[in-house]
């Protein structure tokens, strides 16, 4: 409880907008690691090369010193020394004012080093004046014939300009923080596209998305046009559904309608009249179990688990004799005691759907699969008419018969089957592929999903 305060007060001085803790992210550790590196370069460069320049121009001013302190008397003392003095542009002063106390600027931070090293090399200095003039450097000290002052440039001692790192290391701050902003910029915009075509599309307002940006980003936008194309076609396949429903339920309807307006209480129904009607019943009852299968399919959500192909195969076609149809195992391709990952109950229905349709529209079937390493392959093959290659498409949406002939009165279904194995491939990562036969002539439907 006691972190609560402290919690939300770095809540509400935080940037709230991503574009602003982005940026934070970024800039603050770049920000505070140069300030840092600066900091220790610029202390430690300057300080060295001002403590080299200061000792070479010790020796300098010690080799002057010694001139003033052996000479006869002041005078020759003096002349010698400025002998000296003058080529190595040092100005001389004897007598000087005797003064005791550094000086030098607050902010002058290599003036410490500055006295340090005059005072270490040169012996008996008794003053050293950095403020005085920050561009001389006036020094007095204690010789044989009394104190004498040494005046020079304050560059001979101190690196010159040592701003100009400062500046540069600024300006390219500035430079490289503008390329990161725009680049950060560009970055986020796709964020913020796909943001607004997800509110967009909670509104019910549909607007064009294409994912870009970096790889994650992408990612996030092509699972939201996977979701939100599942969510169109989901809306679809219930309108259709529901259209199919009330389209495909008005002929056994009309006809137990009609066969119940012909009964008369004076005229028993006779058996044919019974049967007729019972197998209306029947068609509705199959036709309402179709329509649940593919709108709720409780096999969803179960896992997948590893299942051995052969005999998952054998126990479909098995159930698929035992019912009077006319299906084969022909080959299974690969390793035959392999196994492959999915959802047994969803998938043993579409491919009971396919040999369904196999056996309906021809009269045998041949089933076969091939296991590779990274995916299964099941084809059902039949010796029926076959779909043709434009039609191939639209033959795997629901509730479609490209077939007028073939009605519900033959016991053709309502037109589910392929669409609920597309839908079943789907939802496995693979699909469905439809064909023409090599050996039987006839439709190949192909349940390609990934092992």
């Amino acid at each position: 409880m006691s972190n609560l305060p402290e919690t939300s007060f770095l809540k509400s001085i935080l940037p709230r907008g991503l574009y602003g803790r982005a940026a934070l992210i970024l800039f603050l550790p770049v920000v505070v690691v140069t300030l840092v590196v600066s900091v220790m370069f610029l202390q430690r460069h300057f300080e060295g090369v001002t403590r080299q320049m200061t000792s070479n121009m010790a020796r300098e001013i010690g080799f002057v010193s010694q001139r003033m302190n052996h000479g006869e008397n002041a005078a020759l003392a003096l002349l010698s020394a400025r002998s000296v003095a003058v080529p190595l542009e040092l100005t001389l002063e004897f007598p000087a004012t005797p003064r005791t106390g550094d000086a030098r600027l607050f902010y002058d931070f290599s003036g410490r080093v500055v006295i340090e090293e005059l005072r270490r090399i040169v012996p008996d200095v008794l003053s050293i004046d950095l403020a005085g003039d920050d561009k001389r450097v006036a020094m007095v000290v204690d010789g044989r014939f009394g104190p004498f002052s040494l005046t020079f440039d304050r560059k001979r001692v101190s690196a010159s300009n040592p701003h100009q790192l400062l500046v540069l290391m600024i300006a390219t701050s500035l430079l490289m923080t503008g390329i990161a902003t725009i680049f950060l910029r560009n970055q986020l915009r796709p964020i913020h596209r796909l943001a607004r075509a997800a509110e967009e599309y909670g509104k019910g307002r549909y607007v064009p998305y294409r994912p870009g940006g970096a790889s994650e980003i992408r990612s996030a936008g092509t699972a939201f046009l996977d979701m939100r194309n599942r969510l169109e076609r989901q809306n679809e396949q219930r309108k259709l559904m529901m259209s199919g429903v009330s389209h495909d339920l008005r002929t056994p309807l009309t006809r137990l309608r009609l066969g119940l307006s012909m009964l008369s209480p004076d005229m028993p129904p006779d058996e044919e009249d019974i049967s007729a009607m019972e197998s209306d019943i029947s068609e509705m009852n199959r036709m309402v179990d179709t329509f649940l299968d593919y709108s709720r399919d409780d096999a969803r959500e179960t896992a997948p688990e590893s299942t051995p192909v052969a005999g998952f195969l054998q126990a479909i076609v098995d159930d698929a004799q035992r019912a009077g149809q006319d299906v084969t195992l022909l080959r299974l391709e690969g390793d035959k005691e392999g196994a492959a990952v999915f959802r047994p109950d969803m998938l043993r229905r579409a491919v009971e759907n396919l040999v369904g349709n196999a056996v309906r529209y021809g009269t045998r079937a041949e089933v076969e699969a091939a296991l590779g390493p990274r995916s299964l392959r099941i084809s059902v093959e039949d010796d029926g008419p076959g779909i043709a290659a434009e039609s191939m498409d639209a033959a795997m949406r629901p509730f479609t018969r490209l077939d007028p002939s073939r009605s519900h009165n033959s016991g053709q279904g309502a037109g589910l089957g392929l669409a609920i194995a597309a839908d079943v491939a789907r939802g496995h990562g693979g699909q469905l592929r439809l064909g023409r036969g090599a050996r039987l002539g006839g439709l190949r439907a192909e349940i390609v999903i990934p092992r």
